[in-house]
């Protein structure tokens, strides 16, 4: 397992990133090769989840939002959103519209690399093309049901199940998406649930996955964890000067009015 790898499994447990979250940041990670169609495709089976879609979306605009190092997280990002633009739910492109000023504004990305290359060109083109696409109307139409096609075909054949069946084989598609969609709003629910048969197979592969295998990984990940405890612990202490003024500003009258000195066991002199 790579050290980014590693890195990512710990930060999804730490961070307690759901399975849709976890998803895009596999489709959409450092690594240097493409995000696997397969992956792309059961994201895209997500969006017609109204939970789901929520979590995809705003874990791509955080992608979106990386810049300099992590290039390949915002070129990665284009390419999923571009995806899932012709594949996905209409709300997809929909949402994309809605904020296209963030989408055009890394028309301007730039980042040179160690080399000297320009890796920005990457993410500058793949705009164009995501930009071009939410503005045409009818090509959206013309890609979308292409795209669908394309995919209804791959799974039919990927099923083992003749072309004359296509009909049933997609009704039936309809019905386990639609099976999905209810039972990752039921694992999202409740802690219970999602501690279900139903929901934990995955995220005790994350678990089994992430567990040290040799001292080496043991000691690499305490050194992550420890790292991403500091920096959760400095955010906490910029957050905390901030709020203290208006912790000072509430009277001894009003902490009394709520009871919170014998909640606290707090003597007011």
């Amino acid at each position: 397992m790579t050290t980014s790898a590693l890195r990512r499994q710990v930060k999804n447990i730490v961070h307690n990133y759901s399975e849709a979250e976890i998803k895009v940041r596999e489709a959409t990670s450092n690594d240097p090769w493409g995000p696997p169609s397969s992956l792309m495709s059961e994201i895209a089976d997500l969006t017609f989840n109204t939970v789901a879609f929520a979590e995809v979306m705003g874990m791509i605009w955080r992608r979106l939002n990386d810049s300099g190092k992590n290039w390949r997280h915002v070129y990665k990002a284009l390419t999923l959103l571009d995806y899932l633009i012709k594949t996905g739910s209409e709300k997809v492109a929909h949402q994309c519209r809605e904020n296209l000023y963030t989408i055009q504004t890394l028309k301007e990305f730039q980042y040179i690399d160690r080399d000297g290359k320009d890796q920005g060109i990457n993410v500058r083109e793949k705009v164009k093309q995501v930009m071009s696409l939410l503005k045409d109307e009818d090509r959206l139409k013309q890609e979308r049901a292409y795209a669908l096609k394309t995919k209804e075909r791959m799974s039919v054949e990927g099923m083992g199940i003749s072309s004359s069946n296509s009909n049933s084989h997609q009704l039936a598609y309809g019905r386990r998406a639609s099976q999905y969609g209810d039972d990752y709003s039921r694992s999202r629910g409740s802690p219970s649930s999602f501690n279900s048969s139903s929901s934990s197979p995955r995220f005790s592969s994350d678990l089994e996955q992430a567990r040290p295998q040799t001292t080496g990984e043991e000691e690499l990940q305490l050194q992550l964890a420890l790292a991403m405890s500091r920096e959760e612990a400095e955010k906490v202490m910029a957050f905390v000067p901030n709020q203290l003024p208006y912790s000072l500003a509430i009277t001894k009258g009003e902490h009394q009015a709520h009871s919170l000195p014998q909640r606290l066991n707090v003597s007011w002199t």
